[in-house]
């Protein structure tokens, strides 16, 4: 259990009872996961999203955070990318020749 949901009222019956606040929360949540951020990440947020608890700097800061995360996954990935186009560039695709893409992988 990630806690980031209050436990909704029950009806007499056992049901689970969302009222538009859940439904809100619920939302910011799919939202920021959608975004990547961690689940540490939300609850901060949510904690700063609360009238009187928080201030914009620390969303800023969790946020910038973030993005530098995510920009270090891009350098990553364009990295990775360039690698994967170069030695599937240099593939025969004969059935008996060595295979540059096996080799490379091997060789890590």
């Amino acid at each position: 259990n990630i806690k980031l949901m209050p436990p909704p009222p029950r009806t007499q019956g056992g049901h689970r009872s969302y009222d538009g606040l859940h439904v809100q929360r619920l939302t910011f949540i799919r939202r920021s996961r959608e975004l990547g951020f961690s689940i540490e990440e939300i609850r901060a947020l949510l904690a700063l999203s609360t009238p009187h608890q928080g201030a914009c700097a620390e969303v800023k800061d969790i946020a910038s955070g973030h993005l530098a995360e995510v920009r270090a996954k891009m350098a990553d990935l364009a990295k990775l990318e360039a690698i994967l186009a170069e030695t599937i560039s240099r593939c025969t695709g004969d059935t008996a020749a060595p295979c540059p893409v096996l080799d490379m992988l091997d060789a890590m």
